[in-house]
């Protein structure tokens, strides 16, 4: 173990940074997916809970997908 210490206290700020890289991309998207969609609760689960983007992805992926049919079609209709 100590060599995991050893490589965590010399590398710590490379894997921070390659960290906020992967997750503020997702964060940012998310957050705005559920502004979009007026998921007020979504929105703030998102915002305060930090899970290296895992939450941000099921969201993006699985819950901002589904739709009313009835709200699909008056946007494909403004557009």
């Amino acid at each position: 173990m100590p060599e995991l210490e050893l490589f965590l206290e010399q590398n710590f700020l490379w894997i921070l940074a390659l960290v906020m890289i992967w997750v503020l991309p997702w964060k940012g998207y998310a957050l705005w997916s559920a502004a979009q969609l007026s998921h007020k609760w979504w929105f703030i689960a998102l915002l305060l809970i930090n899970t290296l983007a895992i939450l941000d992805i099921i969201y993006i992926f699985f819950v901002a997908k589904k739709r009313p049919f009835s709200q699909a079609q008056d946007e494909e209709s403004e557009a």
